[in-house]
């Protein structure tokens, strides 16, 4: 699996991770991996704090939109 946004400018890089919210391959250059806040799925969005504090793994645009619904 290829990095998509690499391969949107044009780049051939391998992805190391994966979005666990959007599925998009990343390479380690465009993944954020941090303790986030949980989100059940459901609408409209809740956020709720990790109490595990687990590292996860998102692409730079879902965790732009977590940090919004905080």
């Amino acid at each position: 699996m290829k990095c998509y946004q690499c391969a949107k400018m044009g780049k051939d890089t391998d992805a190391i991770g994966i979005c666990i919210v959007c599925g998009m391959g990343l390479c380690k250059d465009h993944l954020r991996r941090e303790e986030i806040p949980v989100w059940d799925g459901d609408y409209p969005v809740r956020l709720k704090p990790d109490v595990e504090h687990i590292l996860r793994i998102v692409c730079e645009p879902c965790h732009e939109a977590l940090m919004e619904n905080l």
